[in-house]
């Protein structure tokens, strides 16, 4: 059985501003403990639009046994980090700026599961099209 991945920040909303903290929990249902190799949680920003992608990881943390972390699904994991100044949320005509925290479940049979949650850092204006 695949493991579940569920997320709960602990704001409801989907903009912050530079320097606020985006926390909150997460756990992993349906599976067993010895299904799981490494659990990955990143807060990160990466370009969308044209030319090569960007991505930049402001935030990292990761839970492996062999590390001598213990992993029990079920279990609530804790997250918290203060967001940076910058990059802004940008939605542009030829590029966007897109700022997620996702979470990567790695099996110990190969694979992975991962769930994102997109929020926008800042209040900026979207790019406008003169009209003729």
């Amino acid at each position: 059985m695949e493991p579940t991945i569920l997320v709960r920040l602990d704001s409801p909303r989907t903009t912050f501003q530079p320097g606020e903290t985006l926390s909150g929990e997460f756990r992993l249902e349906g599976a067993t403990r010895e299904q799981l190799r490494a659990v990955e949680l990143s807060v990160l920003w990466y370009t969308d639009g044209k030319g090569d992608q960007d991505l930049h990881v402001r935030h990292f943390e990761r839970w492996a046994p062999e590390t001598g972390d213990v992993i029990i699904p079920g279990r609530a994991f804790r997250f918290s980090t203060v967001l940076p100044k910058s990059p802004l949320s940008y939605d542009g005509l030829i590029l966007r700026i897109r700022w997620c925290l996702r979470l990567r479940v790695f099996l110990k049979e190969g694979g992975e599961v991962h769930e994102e949650i997109p929020f926008r850092l800042g209040r900026t204006a979207p790019a406008r099209v003169k009209l003729a």
